[in-house]
């Protein structure tokens, strides 16, 4: 097994003509999109001509697309495939658009791939390492449409109007939700054109969410995909039919699209997700919907301003000055006020409560499994086991009764 970077080395010969898009191109595509092609790719707003991506070899700019140092070794070796194969060589790149917004907590990126066999990708950029962009994450649990939802919509019906013909969508992380949403969103005449819309491990919706969008209308057209112990993947999944894929390290590090396994030219699939990090999700799932509004904001809220305490702007200055970092935290939380305090301890008792009623109702579901015979024994040897501890308790002298031996 290998990952994304063995399948160009592999089947980066081959021009889309010759092998049609698979998966592994689509999660190749959306991360991408995490380069900083600010100022060598054309904005969206300036409608340009497309540069071609072996043009950026050359641009007096192109250190700067790494500047995300998250991903910097594996984003060069990713563009260095990309650049050494017919399959993405001359693929044109335009309509790139990066929005931080601190004020409205906003952080949004597109850019628009033009492939050789004539199909276009819109990829949607997940979360970067700004805070801002976290916060956002955080606020779609209670605030619908984000800001970078909106902004997604916007940008898919403006791209879409300059080109001609069928396209696909996708994103990683909360780029996959900016997909889905703007799908469901966008104006009809461009919706009927998409002919598949990926979500890598991207957040879910709120069910008044799908609802109000008619996801139904374009459900047949996603392909959700989720590492094994998915946790970004499965907030708000809910009936949204999903793969889960193998990967090579555990936790939430499979987040990372650079782990995931592949075989020949596809991601190698599992039956499903680990079964405890299902209960997990299925829990965070259920706290959240339990909260309402004010109560989510708060938490959020508060969370955001303990982290933002730290004085970093990014994640990378925060986990690079880790100690100044954790006493700004520190000092922060001594700052919240008590009516604030109390909330926050009442919505994380009520996580644990969900907890403990899901452990509980798991137990009974697997009691109820246990065939008959077999429980029977288990009951009675748990009768003899108290049985005999009443024996040996009785043997033992009160603490009244013992005698002092003599000296």
């Amino acid at each position: 097994m290998g990952t994304m970077m063995n399948y160009l080395e592999n089947y980066g010969k081959y021009t889309f003509q010759e092998m049609p898009m698979t998966e592994v191109d689509s999660l190749a595509l959306c991360q991408l999109s995490y380069l900083k092609f600010d100022n060598m790719v054309p904005d969206v707003e300036t409608d340009g001509g497309p540069v071609t991506l072996e043009s950026l070899e050359r641009h007096p700019d192109y250190e700067k697309l790494f500047a995300d140092v998250r991903y910097e070794k594996e984003n060069r070796a990713l563009l260095t495939a990309m650049l050494q194969g017919r399959r993405f060589r001359n693929m044109r790149l335009n309509y790139y658009v990066n929005i931080v917004e601190e004020q409205w907590e906003t952080q949004f990126s597109a850019i628009t791939c033009f492939l050789e066999d004539g199909m276009a990708y819109v990829a949607y950029r997940g979360t970067d390492e700004t805070i801002v962009g976290w916060k956002e994450d955080f606020n779609m649990a209670f605030l619908s449409p984000v800001p970078g939802q909106e902004y997604s919509v916007r940008y898919l019906d403006t791209v879409a109007d300059r080109f001609h013909g069928d396209f696909c969508i996708g994103g990683h992380s909360k780029g996959g939700n900016f997909a889905v949403y703007s799908a469901m969103n966008c104006r009809m005449d461009i919706q009927d054109r998409i002919v598949r819309i990926y979500s890598m491990d991207g957040p879910g919706f709120r069910p008044e969410v799908l609802e109000r969008c008619n996801y139904e209308k374009i459900a047949s057209r996603i392909t959700k995909i989720l590492p094994h112990s998915s946790l970004v993947g499965m907030i708000f999944q809910s009936d949204m039919y999903f793969q889960v894929v193998e990967s090579s390290t555990f936790g939430l590090l499979q987040h990372d699209p650079y782990t995931w396994q592949v075989v020949s030219n596809h991601l190698v699939q599992v039956n499903d997700l680990y079964e405890r990090r299902k209960n997990l999700d299925n829990v965070l799932n259920e706290w959240i919907l339990s909260l309402n509004e004010q109560q989510l904001r708060t938490f959020v809220d508060t969370m955001y301003q303990v982290i933002t305490a730290s004085q970093a702007s990014n994640l990378i200055d925060f986990t690079a000055e880790w100690r100044r970092s954790m006493n700004g935290i520190i000092a922060a939380l001594k700052e919240v006020d008590e009516e604030t305090r109390e909330m926050l301890k009442e919505m994380v008792g009520s996580l644990f409560e969900i907890a403990r009623d899901h452990k509980k109702k798991k137990m009974a579901a697997k009691r109820r499994h246990i065939p008959e015979n077999i429980r029977h024994k288990i009951a009675s040897g748990r009768q003899e086991r108290e049985n005999e501890a009443g024996k040996r308790k009785s043997c033992r002298p009160e603490a009244g009764n013992r005698t002092e031996p003599e000296r």
